[in-house]
């Protein structure tokens, strides 16, 4: 078999692949993953645009190269409806991920020996805020801030005294675990009164504060928000920072290129700006029904025998809920079972463990935003913590919970909370037509 042979067998596999994992992740299983979701079809169509192909450096009208005047004015006007639903003028889009807005803000904030407090990993911060990730590649020294067990939350009183004796140059709230919203007013009057600034991770919470009902913490006192674009807000993989410190934008924005990013992933751009407008039109609806479904996904789990955590605090008031499945074998296994079934989900750090627990930690999470945008609700998430008991707990052969989940699955192949679901409309069938 000749090169050209050869090839020709890889790329069958390639797409035997790609066309199998396609189909199981997005049409026979149940993604319980947090920090996931699925865009549109008419967000889609925008993604899969002539931008996938092209390069933008430096910000809108002000670019190193030539050709982008579409780009350019696509970009700012998608800036703006995003600030307009967060209350501010000065959204930055460039950044590709989450983490890469972190980087961009954390580098501007301080200099490698320079100080910065964040909550601990297993409390929920992003491994971007500590020492074995961003933080700690930009040389800034990790401050631990206090955590309180009992409420699931940064203990305000002890990380107030931290940073009044520390005086790091900034503070990280938010992260990859959120349960309940964090104490930014009373921690921005802290960090602010020792010079230095407040900022909010909101990769998993952007929807639910466009959707109004999570504290958006612009107003709160935060100076700079990071977020992603593809978890609660359902639009595809990339990251924003929105500001209230003007001089803090102007230089975030110097750094972000050339420091982190040389082109941005042009065709984010627009599918980011249909997302947006979806948003607007539908974002409340959506963000109120996630909640919702996540404090019935926990009262379910509690009822079919779980150890929900957050009991005393009503589980959640997010799209997240955690279980503790230690004894039911630890994070790892009951990950791996539940998987083999259908249902996904990740292992993950409980407050009370080790760092070093990582690899097989005492909990899962769980996320209800892709299944809620994909149309389930409060019934749907009884009859999930019910396939989740018989596998974990009743010990039920994994397989043939997975036949349940395919069947439930089956129901729900149309996403919701979109432009899709007005295709009839003539102006909208038009508008897709020219794309």
């Amino acid at each position: 078999m000749g090169p050209i042979g050869q090839a020709l067998d890889l790329l069958e596999k390639v797409i035997r692949l790609t066309n199998e994992g396609n189909y199981w992740r997005a049409s026979t299983t149940l993604n319980l993953i947090a920090s996931e979701n699925v865009m549109s079809k008419t967000a889609l169509k925008a993604y899969l645009s002539d931008f996938m192909f092209r390069y933008a450096e430096g910000k809108p009208f002000k670019r190193y190269y030539q050709g982008t005047k579409y780009l350019d004015e696509l970009e700012v006007f998608t800036a703006k409806i995003i600030g307009d639903m967060l209350g501010t003028n000065m959204v930055e889009l460039r950044p590709i991920s989450g983490t890469i807005a972190n980087a961009a803000v954390f580098r501007v904030l301080a200099a490698p020996g320079e100080k910065a407090a964040i909550a601990p990993v297993q409390a929920g911060a992003h491994v971007s805020h500590t020492k074995f990730g961003t933080l700690g590649a930009l040389g800034i020294i990790q401050v631990p801030l206090p955590y309180d067990d009992e409420n699931m939350n940064v203990d305000v009183d002890k990380a107030v005294k931290v940073v009044e004796k520390e005086k790091p140059k900034f503070v990280v709230l938010g992260g990859s675990v959120y349960l309940f919203p964090h104490p930014v007013e009373e921690l921005a009057d802290a960090i602010h009164s020792v010079g230095g600034k407040l900022v909010y991770d909101a990769a998993h919470v952007l929807g639910l504060i466009m959707g109004g009902v999570w504290r958006n913490p612009l107003e709160k006192g935060a100076d700079a928000m990071t977020a992603s674009t593809h978890k609660t807000f359902p639009g595809p993989q990339g990251g924003l920072i929105a500001f209230t410190d003007e001089k803090l934008f102007k230089d975030v924005g110097k750094t972000v290129f050339p420091w982190f990013v040389s082109n941005h992933h042009l065709h984010r751009i627009p599918a980011t700006a249909v997302t947006a407008l979806e948003m607007m039109e539908y974002g409340r609806e959506y963000a109120k029904a996630i909640v919702e479904n996540a404090r019935k996904l926990a009262e379910s789990l509690a009822e079919e025998g779980f150890d929900v955590v957050g009991e005393n605090l009503g589980y959640t008031r997010s799209h997240q809920v955690l279980v503790d499945v230690r004894r039911l074998g630890g994070g790892a296994k009951c990950a791996a079972l539940l998987e083999s079934a259908g249902i996904i989900v990740n292992k993950n750090l409980l407050p009370w463990d080790p760092p070093e627990a990582v690899k097989d930690p005492s909990g899962l999470r769980i996320g209800v935003q892709e299944v809620t945008r994909l149309g389930m609700g409060k019934s749907e998430m009884k009859e999930i913590a019910t396939l989740m008991r018989k596998v974990l707990i009743d010990g039920k052969e994994p397989s043939k919970v997975y036949e349940e989940v395919k069947e439930l699955r089956s129901q729900f192949k149309t996403v919701k909370y979109s432009f899709d679901e007005v295709r009839a409309h003539e102006k909208i069938t038009t508008l897709l037509d020219l794309l």
